[in-house]
């Protein structure tokens, strides 16, 4: 088979291997009749399913109120589901269903950003709430500074700990230009406001650019069935303007599709495995491997840019470069989301249900396990007079009150404007401050910064050592 049919086979198959989202992409959508499932010859499941039928047609016929033979159904599906005690696992209705397809347009109206519903031991007596991912970068979760771990733990006054995640998904959706507010936890005991204003979210996968001293850039926001085509075109720009080392980054990505990025590691590898699935049904045990011929030449050094919020399909990527000592990895353990969801379509909506886990080209399975950097670098916490600071600008709006007063700042404006901050007991430190300015800043001149050399200590950390010839060659 060529190169051409493998990746329109695997694409055939597209598997969503993203958490589930706020702004979740699906594309395995299909009709499944009703004996597709099968018919099960156990004599126990035939009594269990009769007696399900008993009490549906006695709930139907007898209760005090008429009610729909489809609510009783659709009811009983997600108690089915939820049973389960499986975030990713969950029926969805038609009205969730037609969510899913307006999100594979790639536009909606939404906050931007990632999240699933916390997983907590079962003996556990706290509640499961719902956490960020990660945000979207140049989205309203983004400019309001949430982060991944934070737990958004109620909407409009109302707690999430009852809501499934595709609840939370519609409560956050909404029309361009409307606002939710939500409250967020973060860490063991900080909690805190966030009004967010609804925009139209446009789903982002490939951006890069060239870094001084010949180092290719490459952030892949998620994987797309366009990402490794976006990868490759960059990679071919790099080559044009020569050149030398390379680095992918793959931080605050939630994942995507498995067909795009065993297709993206295909850039790296000419061979052997990049990924493996395993499940129950002999189907879902599967082994994905690169095809010949490589677009990174071997010698090349590659770095890695990797952070909690780093997902799924990032972490499948992640994982195949570091275990075949093709790439140096920088940052923090990956989020950790190890398994794989199909949707299917039922007469009366969907559902979203594990049908595998994967394992890394060393056999590790990732699940709430993640991968671990070669060297961990990343920002230092905020204190929790920090975060107290960043939450009064936040609600004050103090940083777009002064852009707006001066649209483009200079050196010495800044600097006035950090003294003022501080005497208002505004604890953050002065870089963070630059920070906030700069990107709003940026945002009210509409300005898209592909990488960060000024403020990201990671990235250039990344930098410099590729530039002192400190990264090896795999």
């Amino acid at each position: 088979m060529s190169e051409d049919n493998d990746k329109l086979h695997r694409r055939e198959r597209l598997v969503w291997l993203g958490v589930t989202a706020a702004l979740v992409i699906t594309l395995l959508v299909v009709i499944v009749p009703a004996a597709a499932f099968g018919q099960s010859s156990s004599s126990e499941q035939d009594r269990l399913l009769d007696m399900f039928e008993q009490v549906f047609r006695f709930v139907q016929n007898n209760y005090v109120d008429e009610v729909e033979a489809q609510k009783l159904i659709e009811g009983a599906l997600e108690g089915m589901f939820d049973s389960l005690d499986d975030p990713h696992s969950a029926y969805l209705s038609m009205e969730e269903m037609r969510d899913l397809s307006d999100t594979t347009q790639g536009e909606f109206g939404g906050v931007g950003m990632y999240i699933s519903k916390q997983s907590v031991p079962e003996d556990s007596r706290e509640p499961a709430y719902v956490e960020v991912i990660s945000p979207i970068e140049s989205t309203p979760a983004d400019r309001a500074g949430l982060r991944s771990g934070d737990l958004i733990i109620a909407i409009e006054g109302e707690t999430t700990e009852d809501l499934s995640i595709d609840e939370v998904v519609a409560q956050l959706r909404g029309s361009p230009g409307s606002k939710v507010e939500i409250t967020i936890r973060r860490g063991e005991s900080r909690s805190f406001d966030v009004s967010l204003t609804r925009e139209n979210i446009e789903v982002p996968t490939v951006r890069h650019a060239m870094i001084p001293e010949n180092i290719g850039y490459i952030r892949i926001i998620q994987f797309t069935p366009y990402t490794d085509d976006r990868v490759t075109e960059s990679v071919k720009e790099f080559e044009n303007e020569g050149y030398e080392s390379l680095i992918i980054d793959l931080r605050r990505n939630p994942g995507g599709l498995l067909p795009a990025v065993v297709d993206t590691a295909d850039l790296f590898f000419s061979d052997g495995l990049v990924v493996g699935t395993r499940g129950r049904s002999p189907g879902e045990n599967q082994r994905f491997t690169a095809d010949n011929g490589v677009d990174v030449p071997r010698e090349m050094p590659v770095v890695v840019l990797i952070d909690e919020g780093s997902a799924s399909a990032s972490e499948i990527l992640a994982g195949a470069l570091k275990d075949r000592d093709r790439a140096y990895l920088i940052g923090e353990t990956t989020y950790g989301k190890g398994s794989v969801q199909q949707v299917r379509r039922i007469t009366t909506g969907g559902f979203r249900l594990t049908m595998s886990r994967y394992y890394t080209p060393s056999g590790d399975y990732i699940e709430k396990k993640g991968i671990e950097p070669d060297l961990v670098v990343k920002d230092p916490e905020l204190s929790d007079e920090d975060l107290d600071s960043l939450a009064r600008l936040q609600e004050q709006g103090l940083v777009e009150e002064f852009v707006s007063e001066y649209p483009s700042p200079t050196a010495s404006q800044i600097s006035s404007f950090i003294e003022r901050l501080r005497e208002q007991d505004i604890t953050l430190s002065e870089r963070r401050i630059r920070k906030l300015v700069r990107d709003e800043v940026h945002q009210v001149n509409d300005v898209t910064q592909v990488y960060d050399l000024e403020f990201d200590i990671v990235l250039q950390r990344a930098v410099d050592m590729l530039r002192e010839g400190e990264i090896p060659v795999q």
